[in-house]
């Protein structure tokens, strides 16, 4: 993961913020293409997440562009020395913080304001027949959230375990 802070020039009229630059993500280590772009929003207290895709997982640039919210990565490839080892942090429109999630990583996110939207890019087109998920509340990886009784989708509310979840990607160096 890599939490990617923007230069933003701002004035009395507004601001301006580069939100991809190709030479600059790739001198970052972010090498992958993006194929899809993506925008979700929720209402306090929703979480989405943790999901993941496999085959053909997908790496996710993360960013909110209304209101704030509590992202979470969460390295699920079999064979990493940071397996189940989670990073979280408060991504917002005030910080405009993004947040790099590689492939191989389960990404999940909570409102924290009233109203949140959450723009990312893709680097693999959504896959409905082989969307994951794995229980936002898992004991073995411990996520902190900033809520204990989230809304949630009847998929994320029946979701597997880290260790019960199937077709985890693999681990390459």
């Amino acid at each position: 993961m890599l939490l990617l802070e923007p230069v933003v020039h701002g004035d009395d009229r507004g601001f301006f913020m580069e939100t991809y630059h190709l030479d600059r993500f790739r001198e970052a280590g972010i090498v992958e293409t993006f194929v899809q772009d993506n925008h979700s929003r929720s209402a306090r207290g929703v979480l989405r997440g943790l999901h993941y895709q496999q085959p053909n997982p997908q790496g996710k640039l993360v960013r909110c562009t209304r209101g704030a919210l509590f992202d979470v990565a969460v390295d699920i490839r079999e064979g990493s020395p940071q397996f189940g080892e989670w990073f979280g942090t408060e991504l917002s429109e005030e910080n405009r913080k993004m947040l790099w999630v590689p492939p191989g990583f389960a990404h999940g996110f909570c409102a924290v304001s009233d109203v949140a939207d959450l723009v990312y890019k893709c680097t693999a087109l959504y896959d409905r027949e082989n969307d994951r998920s794995i229980a936002w509340n898992d004991p073995e990886i411990g996520i902190r959230w900033p809520l204990s009784s989230p809304a949630l989708s009847a998929k994320d509310a029946a979701a597997p375990t880290l260790r019960t979840a199937p077709a985890l990607p693999c681990y390459t160096t």
